[in-house]
């Protein structure tokens, strides 16, 4: 591996790290979601109840989750928090610092990951 592939960090320009993941995902989710919906059920009433405004409004949540998808590396949720930021309002300023906190916690990974999120969340706000 060259210096400038160990630093590109995954950003091509023709990959998208929002929609593509999501569409890569929806025909495998779907398939296991058939085979064990009381499961997904189950995911989903959790989801909405820890993502319903509280004592948090649904950005800040959103912003949390995307520093969380970022630190477990999951391209995957990364996708998903960064359309649920767009979609509440969050701006790229808001998802820039969140990104930087998530570096700091996590060092190198997040350097890798960071970006796919910062990308993503672009690629959404964008519509």
């Amino acid at each position: 591996m060259n210096s400038s592939e160990q630093h590109d960090h995954g950003n091509s320009e023709s990959h998208s790290y929002g929609k593509d993941v999501q569409s890569a995902l929806t025909p495998l989710t779907k398939d296991l979601r058939n085979a064990i919906p009381d499961v997904y059920k189950g995911f989903g009433e959790m989801h909405a109840a820890a993502f319903k405004p509280g004592a948090l409004d649904a950005k800040t949540k959103e912003l949390i989750a995307l520093a969380i998808a970022v630190s477990v590396r999951c391209d995957g949720c990364i996708a998903a928090h960064a359309k649920g930021a767009a979609r509440n309002g969050a701006t790229e300023a808001e998802v820039a610092e969140t990104l930087g906190v998530t570096i700091s916690m996590n060092g190198g990974p997040a350097t890798v990951y960071g970006p796919r999120a910062f990308a993503a969340f672009k690629e959404f706000a964008a519509k």
